[in-house]
């Protein structure tokens, strides 16, 4: 018998055994069906017992799994309540990166009211490599972005889960040569030099990702220039250097500029939430279920026709859906 047993071990059995389905449970915990396969066989290794009879038809428990039931909900009981008493009253800390983003904001207005009994506080961390480090301090407690863009030694001590395929959009100035255009195709922006956050230590994720969209396609990624700080700033330097910026749909709209979809092929940007490994809060599991609620209600998970993704990031996404 195992010196201790994992409590998401047990919450994955439990769960299984209240839907006897697992696709039904996994969606229950917002949790990838293959990750929950895994975690009910590794708690039927610790044990040294079968659980569950699984069949093509149907999921019935054994007589162990009979037994084991009771105790896991006890245990389960008993860590909510633990939780409860301490750090579960505190709000949870939630960075949305910048104040004009779309998904994140919509996510967290669900949140609130899928849990109107625990508050929910926006941060900005601008960029989620910025954000990973205060996630993993405790100083934060989710962020929003592309996860496969983080350091492998920051997202060892992350979790995540899939949110949304953003389609990418490049900000113009309005007297831009392309800004006429209703949607502007990739082939367009050869011989641009585009801003995509290059030098800014909290956004290499973004700047990764436009490296790889501009491969081959005679696009530039402008040079580091000094963090502009707030929407004046912004809007002073792109006046300045003229270059298009790169940037989601839906990105805010700042004066003398227009914001355009870029097509052919249709590039996203894959948002995950992210948070810090072993983190349990009631805010943040309201987080992951409106994240999820919003993924179906609005199709965030669907790729569009003829849309572009690095398959690093594919695999990440679909690993974890």
């Amino acid at each position: 018998m195992p010196g201790h047993l994992d409590p998401r071990l047990l919450r994955a059995f439990v769960t299984v055994a209240e839907e006897l389905h697992f696709t039904r449970a996994a969606v229950r915990l917002h949790t990838a069906q293959q990750a929950l396969s895994r975690n009910v066989r590794r708690l039927e290794r610790e044990l040294g017992a079968e659980l569950f009879v699984r069949t093509t038809r149907q999921v019935t428990l054994t007589p162990d799994g009979e037994r084991l039931l009771p105790y896991a909900r006890r245990v389960l009981q008993a860590q909510e309540e633990l939780l409860a008493a301490f750090d579960q009253a505190r709000p949870l800390l939630v960075d949305l990166n910048s104040p004009g983003l779309v998904t994140p904001r919509r996510v967290l207005h669900r949140a609130r009211e899928l849990a109107p009994g625990h508050e929910l506080m926006a941060r900005y961390e601008s960029g989620l490599t910025g954000a990973a480090g205060e996630l993993l301090a405790g100083r934060l407690d989710a962020s929003f972005g592309r996860f496969a863009g983080l350091d492998p030694a920051l997202r060892s001590g992350l979790d995540h889960q899939p949110v949304r395929y953003e389609p990418m959009a490049v900000v113009l100035p309005e007297d831009h040569r392309l800004a006429t255009l209703a949607e502007v195709p990739l082939a367009e922006l050869a011989g641009e030099t585009v801003y995509a956050g290059a030098g800014n230590p909290r956004t290499p994720e973004w700047t990764g990702l436009a490296r790889l969209l501009f491969d081959g396609r005679d696009i530039e990624i402008a040079p580091p220039a000094p963090l502009a700080v707030g929407e004046e700033e912004f809007q002073r330097v792109m006046a300045r250097t003229r270059n298009p910026v790169l940037a989601v749909v839906g990105f805010p709209a700042l004066p003398a500029t227009v914001s355009r979809p870029l097509v052919d092929p249709v590039p996203l940007s894959p948002v995950s939430l992210v948070w810090r490994k072993g983190l349990t809060h009631p805010a943040l599991d309201a987080l992951r279920r409106a994240a999820a609620l919003l993924a179906v209600e609005e199709g965030w998970l669907r790729r569009p026709a003829g849309g572009w993704v690095p398959a690093t990031d594919d695999v990440l996404m679909m690993s974890h859906r």
